[in-house]
């Protein structure tokens, strides 16, 4: 007998199984291209009872990957928010899916027009590690919701909770639904290349950049999440107190780790020490100045650790005032590799924690002389995700949302447009493009397909050869209507 049909085949590689994955996908998404609203919703319902069902299995896989996670961050900052994503897309489903009605023009009465949402296919969604259940799931809702299948690509720095996404999805999906790949590095690498019918990417600029090149080459969509410099404008008008304990709640909320955290404040030059001292003891009564306190999260891993002293030191070094509970290298805090909350007082540009997105706890803090200096400083920089004031002075604020591009913007507080799910979530330029949230997330993943409806009743024959004198009567009647 021969022995050799007795060899097991070899393993497919991830890629490779990835790769049919996806195929299989695609057929029976070409096969079976516009599920109805019940199997939407029952999708939705599904995913809902993912996260209500491991709860405590997620908390506990990402603040295993982070070292540390709050507890209470993860419940907030991320399963609050999917299920308010998953119950307004449920609440307007049927009305998002209904045919829209479109004027028609005059001279092609009594035609009509209609705007028909249609799925575009499969979405691919490569997701980041600062917040891994929100930002993986708030898209593939509003792709759900749009009648896609979607795979996602968990980030390689959350192995536990990637594992733990991958096993519950494939316990209530097919996996033609919705699948969860692996966190290989052929995955991670191979993943944009698929041709995807939308692809998106949250994470930063540099391999935002690298994701749309590669989906370039399939002409595949895509939604770019990505983040930059967030800045904060303090007018001569704010309460400062406010300001500082809202301030430092949007940068410490998972100690900084969120891509529209507030990334340096700008403040008159005659508040500027006031305004800093006043972040510091807010910071303090917040998240006190015991590293080991549970409600402030740890620093991803060491290499992001290092990298935060990197920026505090030489900012030191070019002369900026430090505040901060601790030194950074305290053995007390690297033990929990939690970042103490740091202030750089007086910061310039020339310091490297003013010229890349900070993600951490660390807030520069500059003073300016007139409000047009402050705006010009910020449109000397790439368009960030977000941008935040502060104060009452109503025409103020007017001349620095009608003079400043960002992604998103909230007033008197930070963080808060992105839970509106009524308003789109999405950068500008350098800080990404496109949008999703609520319907906007269902408009990104669909198709709105424009149908006519032609009348028997219409004189559009007359256009049709032999011309004659009907054609001029036509010309006539269609310049006075235009």
């Amino acid at each position: 007998m021969d022995n050799t049909l007795q060899r097991p085949r070899a393993a497919a590689s991830p890629l490779a199984a990835l790769t049919g994955s996806f195929q299989a996908m695609v057929a029976r998404s070409r096969a079976e291209p516009a599920p109805d609203c019940a199997g939407r919703l029952d999708r939705l319902a599904r995913l809902r009872a993912v996260v209500a069902d491991n709860e405590e299995r997620f908390r506990q896989a990402i603040s295993a990957d982070f070292g540390h996670r709050s507890a209470v961050e993860t419940t907030i900052a991320e399963m609050m928010l999917v299920y308010s994503e998953i119950r307004h897309a449920t609440k307007h489903l049927k009305n998002w899916m209904a045919p829209q009605r479109v004027a028609t023009a005059l001279q092609f009465l009594p035609a009509r027009n209609r705007l028909i949402p249609q799925p575009l296919g499969v979405v691919g969604i490569i997701a980041p590690w600062n917040y891994p259940l929100q930002l993986t799931l708030a898209p593939a809702i509003g792709a759900i919701a749009a009648g896609n299948r979607v795979i996602i690509k968990p980030s390689e720095l959350v192995p536990h909770f990637a594992a733990l996404l991958k096993e519950t999805i494939a316990e209530r999906f097919d996996a033609t639904e919705l699948l969860v790949t692996g966190v290989e590095d052929e995955v991670a690498k191979g993943f944009a290349s698929l041709p995807f019918d939308h692809l998106v990417f949250t994470g930063s600029t540099r391999v935002g950049r690298l994701v749309a090149e590669a989906a370039g080459r399939n002409l595949t969509p895509v939604t770019l999440e990505l983040g930059g410099k967030s800045p904060v404008i303090i007018d001569a008008s704010a309460d400062l107190d406010e300001a500082a304990e809202r301030i430092a709640y949007g940068k410490l909320l998972n100690a900084g780790q969120t891509c529209i955290a507030p990334d340096y404040v700008l403040v008159p030059e005659g508040s500027l020490q006031a305004f800093a001292e006043k972040v510091r003891a807010q910071m303090r009564r917040m998240f006190g100045t015991d590293p080991a306190n549970k409600d402030y999260t740890s620093v991803i891993s060491d290499r992001h650790y290092a990298r935060l002293e990197s920026l505090v030191a030489d900012a030191a070094q070019r002369g900026a005032k430090i505040l901060q509970p601790a030194e950074a290298d305290d053995p007390n805090w690297k033990a929990h590799r939690k970042f103490p909350p740091t202030l750089i007082v007086g910061a310039t540009e020339d310091m490297a924690a003013m010229q890349e997105e900070i993600f951490g706890p660390v807030l520069p803090v500059l003073g300016f002389r007139d409000p047009a200096e402050a705006i010009a400083f910020i449109n000397r920089r790439d368009r960030p995700l977000a941008l935040y004031w502060f104060g009452k002075d109503r025409e103020a604020c007017d001349e620095v949302l009608a003079r400043t591009v960002s992604g998103g913007v909230t007033i008197n507080d930070c963080l808060f447009h992105f839970a509106q799910t009524n308003q789109p979530m999405g950068g500008v330029g350098a800080s990404g493009t496109g949008a999703y949230h609520g319907e906007w997330g269902f408009k990104t993943f669909s198709k709105l397909k424009p149908v006519f409806y032609r009348s028997k009743f219409n004189r559009l024959a007359d256009l049709y050869p032999p011309y004659g004198g009907k054609i001029a009567r036509l010309e006539k009647m269609m310049r006075f209507m235009s």
